[in-house]
């Protein structure tokens, strides 16, 4: 017989009260305390901390109200019904981040492997109805083996009660997975139901089908972390949106996050006080960013000296780089960026950095974030396997999340401004609320170069100097339609300002934004490009 079943039998047989309490609180550190203490050292054998550590990192000390505790499978056979440790694999309750309510579930590796069975699923399934309800975030601890095969299909549709839920909560809470040991099969649907996603090197690995079941179907041989690690997710597939390299870290990056999103979508953003100066002059961007359009720089300098004390988060920071997106703050309040980035392809938009920035467009306007785009774009990436795999269609829902959202939306063309890349990105013309430029922009169906060669190709060819006359176009084009003030002059953009006082330019341009209020078409939802 059990320890569990032992003190189960000794509380029914006790009948005073401080006997009965006595009881309770054995139960309880029963359930505190887990398996036993060998299941305990084989989880930190691994260089994994328990489900309970892990919650600790994540609330603030002191704040955790566990939910079901005691709860218990009822299954039978396979030995089941001999087995029936509390919490049944997975601890879930609620607590709070720098004061603020989060709902928690931690899948417990040593019970069952953290393997979903039936009333570990509805454990996981109560949690986040209340989260729901409350509108409050959604933090999940992931660190399971999968459905509980000795419970069948029980188990197996215990998950779609969780992606249901996924559903339900996306755009109205905040959910974050934390990958923090394997995820395999169906089990990962979720995770990639969420907003983020959080990944530990070594430790944690996502796939459909695992390396012995690819072997077997398509003879590669491949490691589980060459499968689905870290590394993978975070910069081949942008399955996660953050690695790291240990759990305290990864944890503490969590906490971080959540201080830069609201509780719900009905709520803005935390706000903080800030020290640094509203009217703070950058003079560095002046050369920082090269006049000249062909001559790289790092996007990410720029936003360093237009946030707040130059600190942001860099969302899939190593996934489509072309592309930067991020979380900071401006005198206090939290924006969302988006910017090109001329260091990666030169900025360009592709596949990948279209789908980055249309989804990271999409979690701001559900969320109340306003976004300021910084561009810097010479067009679409050309190219067969592009155009084969469909940038039309990918790059339609960065145009899309932008037309549809109704946060503030500021523009800001720091350089080049090409073609439909220059639309997508934000544009006036697809409603942007402010549309800014730097005195190097340059706003154009294309490239001076390229557009001579179209205009003036029959000049070109019948000139006794076909690179002498091309110069004179090119320099001819320019002066006619890419002047830094053509776009101004005709109302597309709405002032071309100094590159020192950005800053003080967008803050001011957010607050008078704060309370923007957009009519949407009524409607059951929109039917975005796929």
């Amino acid at each position: 017989m059990t320890v569990v079943d032992d003190l189960s039998r000794a509380a029914v047989e006790t009948t005073d009260a401080h006997g009965r309490v006595a009881e309770l609180h054995a139960v309880r550190a029963q359930a505190v305390s887990g398996p036993s203490e060998k299941a305990t050292e084989a989880q930190h054998a691994k260089g994994k901390l328990t489900a309970r550590e892990r919650i600790e990192l994540l609330l603030d000390e002191g704040s955790f109200n566990e939910v079901e505790q005691l709860r218990r499978h009822r299954a039978q056979g396979f030995g089941l019904e001999n087995k029936k440790p509390y919490t049944d694999g997975v601890i879930t309750g609620w607590g709070t981040v720098e004061g603020r309510t989060v709902f928690v579930y931690a899948h417990d590796f040593r019970i069952f492997g953290g393997a979903l069975g039936e009333a570990h699923a509805q454990k996981i399934h109560k949690i986040m109805d209340m989260a729901i309800s409350a509108g409050a975030p959604l933090v999940s601890l992931n660190d399971g083996a999968g459905a509980r095969i000795q419970e069948g299909v029980s188990a197996l549709a215990g998950y779609g009660g969780i992606f249901q839920r996924n559903t339900r909560a996306s755009g109205v809470i905040p959910q974050i997975s934390v990958m923090l040991g394997p995820c395999a099969g169906g089990a990962a649907y979720s995770p990639a139901l969420t907003d983020f996603v959080f990944m530990v090197r070594e430790t944690s690995q996502m796939f459909i089908t695992g390396p012995d079941v690819v072997k077997a179907v398509t003879g590669e041989e491949i490691s589980q972390n060459g499968l689905g690690g870290a590394d993978v997710h975070a910069g081949t597939s942008g399955v996660a949106h953050f690695a790291y390299d240990d759990e305290q870290t990864c944890i503490a990056e969590v906490r971080y996050l959540l201080s830069l999103l609201p509780q719900n979508n009905r709520e803005y953003p935390p706000c903080v006080p800030c020290s640094d100066p509203q009217t703070r002059r950058s003079e560095v961007l002046l050369d920082l960013v090269p006049a000249d359009g062909s001559r790289p720089y790092d996007m990410a300098k720029v936003i360093e000296e237009i946030v707040d004390d130059g600190e942001y988060l860099e969302v899939h920071e190593r996934w489509a780089r072309n592309v930067i997106c991020a979380l900071g703050r401006l005198n206090g309040s939290v924006v969302g960026i988006v910017a090109n980035q001329p260091a990666a392809l030169a900025g360009v938009l592709d596949i990948e950095a279209s789908e980055k920035a249309a989804r990271f467009v999409q979690l701001c306007d559900a969320f109340n974030i306003p976004i300021i785009t910084l561009l810097d774009v010479p067009g679409f990436l050309p190219g067969v396997d592009q155009e084969h795999g469909g940038i039309i269609r990918h790059g339609a829902k960065l145009l899309y999340a932008y037309c549809n959202a109704t946060v503030p939306r500021i523009s800001l063309i720091l350089r080049k401004a090409y073609g439909g890349a220059y639309i997508v990105m934000d544009s006036q013309s697809i409603g942007a609320d402010l549309t800014f430029a730097w005195p190097t922009n340059e706003i154009a169906v294309m490239g001076a170069e390229g557009a001579a060669n179209v205009i003036f190709r029959r000049q070109i060819a019948e000139a006794e100097d076909p690179e002498a006359m091309r110069a004179q176009m090119v320099k001819e084009y320019k002066n006619e339609l890419m002047h830094p003030y053509y776009a101004a002059e005709r109302g597309l953009v709405d002032d071309v300002i100094d590159p020192a006082e950005t800053r003080d330019v967008l803050i001011r341009s957010l607050a008078m934004l704060r309370n923007k209020h957009v009519d949407v078409p009524s409607r059951k939802h929109g039917n975005p490009p796929q």
